[in-house]
C-alpha cells in the first residue's frame, strides 16, 4: 500500500491529464461513432450539435425545459428533476475537474497554449485585478440562460413573453457550437441564421464569440474559463463535491510557486494559509498547484476524505521542480 501512495504522489498529473483530455475530447467529440451515449446531463461542454457526439452537455436540456416551465407540473416537471438530479451527481463525483480534464474547449485552450510554447511566444501579463471585475460575466450569462427561456415560457405573470428563439439563448452564442463540430468535418455552424432577427443577432453574436475564444486563448490560458457560466454552475454545487482540493496553512512557506503554474492566476492558492478546502471560484482542479508543491502533505487531492495525490518533496523533485 505505501508502494502505492508513492507511486500517486510522485506521478506526474500534467502527463496524466494531457493523455486524459485527449481521451475525454473522443469520446465527446467522437463517441457517437462507438455507439456511446454519456446522455444529456453532462457537467461539461459537449455540443449537441455534433453529429459524433457522444454526450451533451447540461446547459442545453436545462434551457429547454426552462423554456416549457409552464408544462412543469407533471411529466416534464419530474424529468427535469431527474435530469438536474443526475447533472449533480455526475457533479458531485468529481467537482470541477469536469473543467479540468473533461472540457473539449478547455482542452482546445490547453493545445493552444502548448502552441504558444513551441513557437516560443509569451503570454501576455497583467495586473491582479484586471480580469477581477470581468469574472462577474460568467454569472451574469448564467443568470441570462436561466431568465431568457423562462421568459419565453410566459410562466410568470405579467411579463412579456419573448420569441420561441430565445429558448436556447446561450448555446446559439456559445463557442463550442461553431468550434467543436469543425472536428467532424461540419462546417454548417459557421453560417448565420437568417429565419429571424433574434437567430440573426444571437448567431451572429456566436461569431463574435468565437473569435474572441481563439484571440483570447492566445493572449492568455484558459481566457474562456474565465466566463464561462457552466464554471459558475459548478462553483455554486461545488462544496458538494466529494473530490477536494484540501491545504494546510501551517506547511505553506508561501513560495508562490502554486500560483505561478496556474492557468487562471488564482492567487489565493499561495496566500491563503487559513481555509482547508482551497477550492476558489475560478479553479478548475487541474492539480497543477499540487504538483508545483514542494512542501510536505501541503496540499492534498481528497476522493470521499482519502488523499489520492498529495504535495511532496520527492515527488516535487522527480518531477524536475515543475508543475
Amino acid at each position: 500500500m505505501k508502494r502505492i501512495r508513492e507511486f500517486l504522489y510522485n506521478a506526474d498529473i500534467n502527463r496524466f491529464r494531457f493523455y486524459f483530455q485527449i481521451f475525454a475530447f473522443g469520446i465527446l467529440v467522437y463517441g457517437g461513432y462507438l455507439a456511446i451515449d454519456l446522455g444529456n446531463e453532462l457537467p461539461t461542454f459537449a455540443c449537441p450539435k455534433i453529429k459524433s457526439r457522444g454526450g451533451i452537455c447540461y446547459l442545453y436540456p436545462l434551457q429547454g425545459n426552462l423554456s416549457l416551465l409552464h408544462e412543469f407540473w407533471g411529466e416534464r416537471g419530474i424529468r427535469f428533476l431527474t435530469k438536474l438530479g443526475i447533472f449533480i451527481l455526475l457533479f458531485m463525483l468529481f467537482n470541477k475537474a469536469w473543467c479540468g480534464f473533461a472540457c473539449p474547449l478547455g482542452t482546445l485552450q490547453d493545445w493552444i497554449t502548448k502552441l504558444r510554447s513551441k513557437l516560443g511566444t509569451r503570454y501576455s501579463t497583467y495586473s491582479e485585478g484586471a480580469f477581477k471585475g470581468l469574472k462577474k460575466i460568467k454569472y451574469i450569462l448564467l443568470v441570462l440562460l436561466i431568465l431568457l427561456p423562462i421568459g419565453m415560457s410566459n410562466a410568470i405573470p405579467d411579463i412579456v413573453r419573448l420569441p420561441r428563439d430565445f429558448s436556447t439563448p446561450f448555446c446559439d452564442i456559445c463557442p463550442g457550437r461553431t468550434i467543436l463540430p469543425l472536428f467532424d468535418a461540419d462546417i454548417t455552424q459557421l453560417a448565420l441564421d437568417f429565419r429571424s432577427k433574434t437567430k440573426l443577432t444571437l448567431t451572429a453574436l456566436g461569431m463574435a464569440i468565437t473569435g474572441v475564444f481563439f484571440v483570447g486563448a492566445f493572449v492568455k490560458r484558459r481566457f474562456f474559463c474565465l466566463f464561462c457560466p457552466m464554471s459558475a454552475l459548478h462553483y455554486i454545487f461545488s462544496k458538494m463535491g466529494i473530490l477536494r482540493l484540501v491545504k494546510d496553512g501551517s506547511k505553506c512557506t508561501k513560495c508562490g510557486n502554486c500560483y505561478r503554474v496556474c492557468d487562471v492566476g488564482i492567487k489565493e492558492i499561495a496566500d491563503d494559509v487559513v481555509s482547508k478546502n482551497i477550492l476558489k471560484d475560478d479553479c478548475m482542479m487541474c492539480f497543477k498547484c499540487v504538483a508545483a508543491c514542494p512542501e510536505e502533505k501541503c496540499l492534498d487531492v481528497k476522493f470521499l476524505g482519502l488523499p489520492v495525490y498529495r504535495s511532496t518533496e520527492e515527488g516535487f523533485f522527480k518531477r524536475g521542480g515543475k508543475g
